[in-house]
């Protein structure tokens, strides 16, 4: 799985040209391959959209959070997907390259531009695991 980086220059914050196509496609994928499927019913053990969709909904209301509140009182909620994404790993909801892409997003997200960065990079990650997913 490709190393994410938000910026092609971080010192002058430009986002990467590819970030939200082709980077978010092919972890799209990547992470859909990762589930696995139930013969039976055709549905993905781990990555259940569901699933995706909850971390996906507390990125953007972390995002909404950090329009209104005080950058010093969100961040540490941002960090705090770490702990989520682990704990769903460790139950089996999620796989090691969902987990990882938790982890390489949130260790870049140091302001609330960077937060709208990663809210975005999901959303195209959502519109793709659509595609390749459950």
């Amino acid at each position: 799985m490709e190393k994410i980086t938000f910026y092609k220059d971080p010192a002058k914050r430009l986002v990467r040209p590819t970030l939200f196509s082709d980077v978010a496609e092919n972890l799209a994928r990547d992470i859909a391959k990762e589930g696995g499927k139930v013969q039976e019913k055709d549905r993905l053990n781990k990555n259940k959209r569901s699933q995706i969709r909850k971390f996906y909904d507390e990125v953007l209301r972390l995002k909404s959070e950090a329009e209104t509140e005080p950058w010093e009182n969100v961040e540490p909620l941002v960090k705090m997907l770490n702990a989520k994404a682990a704990y769903a790993f460790g139950r089996d909801y999620v796989s090691a390259g969902f987990l990882s892409f938790i982890k390489e997003s949130v260790g870049q997200v140091n302001s609330p531009q960077d937060l709208n960065v990663f809210a975005n990079l999901f959303e195209a990650f959502m519109g793709y695991y659509k595609m390749y997913g459950d």
